[in-house]
């Protein structure tokens, strides 16, 4: 079995490699990847990181999940485990015929909506964990704002709880793994929506939503162009006088 697991945060690529994460990952053998499909063009960022610190990338193919847009909150949950149980064992089987000291490169921040801490902890090896550029980080910084009011906090949740979590009261809520925006009776809140951030494809749009969801769509489909991937996120703020908005759930899968 390896000896130690590093978990990195590299933000969106090259560019976002922070000096610490660097330095841990010239000390690594060798970094563990999954392949999604072929070609994976995330895959290729992961690959042009380790490029640029001379690490080997080692890769294995990446189980499959059950996306089903009709999951109910418990099928979801119980998708999203057989799937960490089957990567689990697919890294496990790498780690134990290579030893040694991996690194395993997380995508923004391994705080935030990332399954990585949660699989390494259970391979049972030593491990430690550094931060990355996170994507609300780069979200706010593009679009030159802070993510809350003077004094007031901010809420991070997916797209799949947002009518819910709104329905509780939360007015102020960046929106993460999105499958889709629907928007449909947020039409007076205002949104900052940005795709690729940092990367290639990268897309802004900011504005009251009834005057920019239309943007928003078609922005999403031309990032995914150029890039051959696309991944989103938003800042959503009520307005300060508006009502509850109301709180069924978010079609399709986060």
């Amino acid at each position: 079995m390896a000896e130690r697991v590093r978990v990195l945060g590299f933000g969106m690529g090259p560019q976002h490699v922070t000096p610490e994460v660097a330095s841990a990952l010239g000390e690594c053998d060798y970094a563990l990847a999954v392949q999604k499909g072929s070609p994976d063009p995330l895959l290729e960022v992961r690959r042009a990181v380790c490029a640029a610190h001379g690490v080997e990338l080692v890769v294995v193919p990446d189980p499959e999940r059950d996306r089903s847009p009709g999951l109910d909150r418990a099928g979801y949950e119980g998708a999203v485990a057989d799937w960490y149980a089957a990567r689990l064992a697919a890294y496990r089987s790498v780690l134990s015929a290579r030893g040694g000291v991996c690194a395993f490169l997380v995508w923004g921040d391994p705080s935030l909506y990332d399954g990585t801490i949660r699989i390494v902890r259970e391979l049972g090896v030593p491990f430690d964990v550094l931060p990355g550029i996170s994507a609300p980080q780069v979200l706010a910084a593009r679009h030159g704002i802070v993510l809350h009011e003077v004094g007031a906090p901010v809420h991070v949740t997916t797209a799949r709880r947002l009518r819910a979590d709104v329905a509780t009261g939360q007015r102020n809520v960046v929106v993460m793994l999105t499958s889709g925006v629907d928007l449909d009776g947020f039409e007076d809140w205002r949104v900052w929506w940005g795709a690729n951030l940092g990367g290639v494809g990268e897309r802004l749009v900011s504005g009251r939503v009834g005057d920019v969801v239309g943007a928003i769509a078609a922005e999403r489909e031309s990032a995914r162009d150029e890039a051959g991937w696309m991944m989103d996120l938003f800042l959503l703020r009520g307005p300060v006088d508006g009502g509850p908005v109301d709180g069924g759930p978010v079609d399709g899968a986060a």
